[in-house]
């Protein structure tokens, strides 16, 4: 072939230079000069990502997609993502409850894999099913949170009393219950009472949680009134995030800075405040002090389990959003084991926080530390607001902590809104592209689940949120997305050449336990303790007194069928759609797509040549390879 006849071809085209030292291309010319002196240049098909196809889009004035500033702006939106309220509140209730953090970390070692291989893959609609429900309820935690930190200006704490408008006759502030030795207890407000009408009583604390915030009904068939106050912190924290959002990666890379490091600044205070307080050691010993005895007990890894993927946000699909925005070259293989590592070392440094905490109500309380914990939105919202409350200075310790509780809960789910934007957008071409397209497209998101979340500042309000939280983004959907992610990446794509486009990336191979990982002890892992929910099913309950109707159930089990059946009606429709035999629709469907920015970035030690077999196989169509001429 002429040499001119080359330049012709490629003329259309941007040359790529090979960097030596960093191991990746630049854009520099007319043509592309791959690895080794390689050149590569001509048309390529669109299934492959034609790089013709990509200059003409540029030429028309599309924009480029986004691609993060710096490296540390997407760890740090990982960690602002990744680590958030089940981190401080889920994880320390659990390893409690189980034997201690060493008996809670066990199975993380085995799921490190799931969490780098959202890094690599595309998002899928199942993802964005879940992320979209977790997005609409998650954010009540936040706005409950921000109506709290209001709340906690004020010299008197309004749940440290029972004087106020929401409380009952039945309202006891002080709580002695190891003083029922002879039958009476002293109350410095209500004088002297029988241990029959303590047991009767009830703390401020959740009277304000139910009666206030809440202002509970007597059922999901009951939605009452609407509570104003929460509506409008609906509307505020809603607000916030949009703006956190709406103008790409490049602002949200910014924001992270402060909301994913401010959190552990106050959780520090808090740990000095905490281990100065009265029974502090007794409730981290409680808390670290591992039960082997445990680890036989099938509950425990069940628990562990599901809490690795609300803790590492696997399933979710952000994190393969965050991911999407990389360069094709990043180490993701080194950023997964950093994340992990911070992500888990978050986990067990606030459960010193939490045990602290929870170590002096029970020595104020005169209690078993088994007494005041609790997990979910209880620990949250009635353990540490009752801890704060018998702290001097109260005001401030309470602020601290909320404004902790909004932050860790705001990344988390500013970057949620962004994944299922960015599957939104992803799914329109170039040519349908329009000016203000993110911004419209963030809004219309927010929008939507602000008036789905309408029905969750109602007295009926935490049961529709019950629900959501138990079906639509529970353990059992994030179990059956990891198994047939797992089960697609190392039976359906191939293990082996899964392994080897990620060498093509980050130019070597990873360990290689992850490919056992996927092929075998992922799968059974997850599908193992899928089926130990399913026949361990129970009805939904609140309070372990309330039953869920079963009209409540079936809409429960739709939401999360709706992210289930993504995945089997995919392959169906996909496999329908394909032209030829089984085999050939198979071998189509199941063929890597290179595109133009993936031949740019490709690592110096990736062989381009087997490439070209992974192009279609009409003449037009086949990528030209030849020594470089230059």
């Amino acid at each position: 072939m002429e040499k001119s006849s080359l330049d012709a071809d490629c003329c259309a085209l941007n040359t790529v230079l090979v960097e030596e030292k960093r191991g990746h291309l630049i854009p520099n010319g007319n043509a592309h000069q791959g690895v080794n002196g390689t050149l590569i240049c001509g048309p390529i098909s669109a299934a492959t990502g034609a790089i013709s196809s990509a200059a003409a889009e540029k030429k028309k004035g599309y924009p480029e997609r986004e691609t993060w500033t710096r490296q540390m702006d997407f760890m740090m939106s990982c960690v602002g993502f990744a680590v958030g309220l089940g981190n401080v509140w889920r994880f320390p209730y659990l390893c409690y409850k189980n034997g201690g953090g060493k008996t809670c970390f066990t199975p993380e070692v085995v799921d490190f894999q799931l969490f780098f291989t959202e890094f690599v893959l595309g998002l899928g609609f199942a993802s964005m099913v879940i992320v979209f429900f977790c997005n609409t309820y998650y954010i009540m935690v936040l706005a409950w949170g921000f109506y709290y930190f209001i709340k906690s200006f004020s010299s008197t704490l309004p749940w440290s009393t029972c004087d106020n408008p929401w409380n009952t006759e039945n309202c006891i502030e002080i709580f002695r219950h190891g003083d029922c030795l002879n039958g009476t207890i002293g109350n410095s407000t209500f004088g002297n009472l029988t241990c029959e009408e303590l047991a009767n009583g009830r703390s401020p604390i959740i009277e304000f949680w139910e009666n206030k915030v809440l202002n509970i009904s007597d059922g999901l068939d009951e939605p009452g009134a609407m509570n104003w106050e929460m509506l409008l912190c609906l509307m505020a924290v809603w607000v916030m995030v949009y703006f956190c959002v709406w103008k790409g990666v490049k602002s949200t890379g910014k924001i992270v800075y402060f909301t994913a490091t401010f959190p552990y600044v106050v959780l520090i205070i808090l740990l000095v405040r905490g281990v100065t307080l009265p029974g502090a050691y007794d409730g981290i010993m409680y808390y670290v002090k591992p039960n082997w005895s445990k680890l036989g007990e099938a509950q425990v890894w069940i628990d562990a389990g599901t809490q690795i993927f609300f803790s590492y946000a696997i399933g979710l699909g952000a994190l393969t959003a965050l991911g999407s925005y990389n360069r094709f070259n990043n180490d993701c293989y080194k950023d997964a084991f950093v994340l992990a590592f911070i992500n888990s070392g978050t986990s067990f440094f606030s459960g010193f926080v939490v045990f602290s905490i929870l170590g002096f109500m029970a020595s104020e309380q005169g209690v078993d530390i088994s007494k005041v914990a609790e997990s979910g939105p209880g620990l949250a919202f009635i353990a540490y607001p009752k801890a704060v409350s018998m702290m001097p200075v109260a005001p401030v310790w309470a602020a601290l902590f909320f404004i902790m509780l909004l932050l860790l809960g705001l990344d988390s789910q500013f970057v949620g809104v962004e994944g299922f934007v960015t599957g939104i957008l992803d799914l329109f071409p170039g040519k349908y592209y329009m000016r203000y397209q993110r911004e419209i497209a963030v809004a219309i998101c927010c929008l939507l689940c602000f008036i789905i979340d309408i029905s969750m500042v109602t007295q009926g309000g935490m049961y529709v949120f019950q629900l959501f939280d138990y079906y639509s983004a529970s353990g059992m959907t994030l179990l059956w997305q990891a198994f047939w992610e797992c089960v697609v990446v190392a039976w359906v794509y191939g293990a082996d050449r899964f392994m080897d486009d990620i060498a093509r990336m980050i130019g070597y191979r990873p360990f290689p336990w992850m490919k056992w990982c996927w092929s075998f002890i992922t799968p059974c892992v997850c599908m193992g303790i899928f089926l130990f929910h399913l026949l361990n099913y129970k009805p939904l309950t609140y309070n372990n007194v309330y039953v869920y109707p079963w009209w409540g159930e079936v809409i429960g089990w739709c939401m999360a069928l709706s992210s289930m059946l993504c995945i089997p009606v995919s392959f169906v429709y996909k496999l329908s759609g394909a032209k030829g035999t089984f085999r050939e629709r198979w071998e189509i469907l199941t063929k890597p797509v290179w595109g133009a920015h993936h031949l740019e970035y490709m690592a110096p030690d990736t062989d381009i040549k087997s490439l070209a077999s992974l192009s279609p196989g009409t003449e037009e169509n086949k990528v030209i390879i030849f020594e470089s001429v230059m």
